[in-house]
C-alpha cells in the first residue's frame, strides 16, 4: 500500500512536470491520472488496491464517530439529571481480534468513548475487562459497540 500512494505522488508530481503548470488543480488531476493508471494495473501488486482500504480506515473513522456521539449524548443525560442513579460495574467482553495493532486499536477505541474504560486485557488478549459507567444500560451498548468496532477494524487490517 505505501508503495501505490508514493507511484500516485510520482505520477501526480511526472504530470505536473509536464504539463508545465505549478498549481494545486494541476497536482490533483494528475493524482487522479495516478488513480486511474494505479487501478488498470492492480492486479500486478500483491497488495489491494490503496483506495480500498482508505476506504475502510474511513469507515471506522465514522463508526467511531456515531459510538462517540450516542455514548456522548447517554453521559450527558446522567450528568444533567438532578439525582445521579448509577450502578457502575465491570463487564467482560470477549473477541476474536489477532495481533497487537488489532488489541491496542480496538481497546482505545472503546477507552475514547465516554461511559466506558478498558481496565485490563487478558494475558491471551482475547478477553476485555471494561468499567462501565452504567452497568444495565451500558453494557449492552458496550458489547454492541464492540462487535462493531470489531468488524471495523477486521476490514481495516485484514484483507
Amino acid at each position: 500500500m505505501p508503495l501505490q500512494v508514493l507511484i500516485n505522488l510520482f505520477i501526480a508530481f511526472l504530470w505536473m512536470f509536464l504539463q508545465d503548470e505549478w498549481s494545486f488543480l494541476a497536482f490533483f488531476s494528475g493524482y487522479l491520472v495516478g488513480i486511474v493508471v494505479l487501478f488498470i494495473l492492480r492486479r500486478f501488486y500483491k497488495q489491494e488496491f490503496y483506495l480500498s482500504k482508505l476506504g475502510s480506515i474511513l469507515k471506522l473513522f465514522l463508526v467511531f464517530i456515531r459510538e462517540l456521539i450516542t455514548s456522548s449524548i447517554f453521559v450527558v443525560g446522567h450528568v444533567i439529571r438532578p439525582k445521579v442513579s448509577l450502578t457502575p460495574g465491570i463487564i467482560t467482553v470477549e473477541t476474536d481480534l489477532e495481533g497487537d495493532l488489532e488489541v491496542t486499536i480496538f481497546s482505545l477505541l472503546l477507552n475514547l468513548t465516554p461511559g466506558s474504560v478498558v481496565i485490563e486485557v487478558s494475558s491471551d488478549s482475547k478477553v476485555f475487562y471494561i468499567h462501565a459507567l452504567d452497568l444495565p444500560k451500558a453494557g449492552d451498548s458496550v458489547r454492541k459497540a464492540s462487535k462493531i468496532f470489531e468488524k471495523a477494524i477486521k476490514d481495516v487490517t485484514r484483507k
